[in-house]
């Protein structure tokens, strides 16, 4: 039984549309996906969405207000919130609706987790600075062993993003592999 599972973090089909640096990552997470699947690691999907009306926006939280400022871009209900329809979860694959930057703030994440007896997560999505960041600080905190995807994860500022899979994750005990040499592994 593994006790890996692969967390796929804000792919959703507005912000891989909408935005280059995450429509580069799509191609490896696309290749990534029926490794994982194929070796019976659990996939897991976040995505990311706040309600239309703001009630879960702090008007002193201007990243967050911002976001939900972007038009339907970032609203739960808005199409655009679903996983990209090209690595569209299967049946039975868990999808889970987060309102903040970790994947665990406030969501049931770490329940499914620990009801499939996994102790280790392998990152990707985006952004490297933002989701993937949090999550991982997160996860650590939590005492799960983190991987990081580097090509199957990417940020709007690209020296954010080599900065964190260079020097901070590691140092902060995560493995930093390609979507390949993880693969590789299985």
């Amino acid at each position: 039984m593994t006790t890996t599972a692969l967390i796929v973090g804000d792919l959703q089909a507005g912000i891989v549309d909408n935005y280059p640096f995450a429509a580069g990552v799509l191609p490896v997470v696309e290749e990534v996906l029926p490794a994982a699947r194929a070796s019976g690691i659990p996939v897991i999907f976040i995505r990311f969405g706040l309600r239309a009306s703001g009630l879960d926006v702090a008007a002193g939280n201007q990243l967050i207000s911002d976001l939900h400022g972007a038009g339907t871009l970032f609203h739960e209900e808005s199409p655009e919130t679903l996983v990209h329809p090209r690595i569209a979860p299967l049946p039975g694959e868990a999808v889970v609706l987060k309102r903040r930057a970790s994947a665990f703030a406030a969501t049931d994440l770490d329940r499914l987790l620990r009801a499939q007896h996994i102790d280790s997560i392998v990152l990707t999505g985006v952004a490297t600075g933002a989701m993937i960041a949090a999550t991982l600080y997160d996860a650590s905190d939590r005492d799960y062993h983190v991987t990081v995807l580097s090509d199957a994860c990417g940020d709007g500022e690209p020296d954010v993003h080599d900065f964190l899979i260079n020097r901070v994750f590691p140092a902060r005990g995560a493995d930093v592999l390609t979507g390949h040499e993880w693969t590789a592994r299985l």
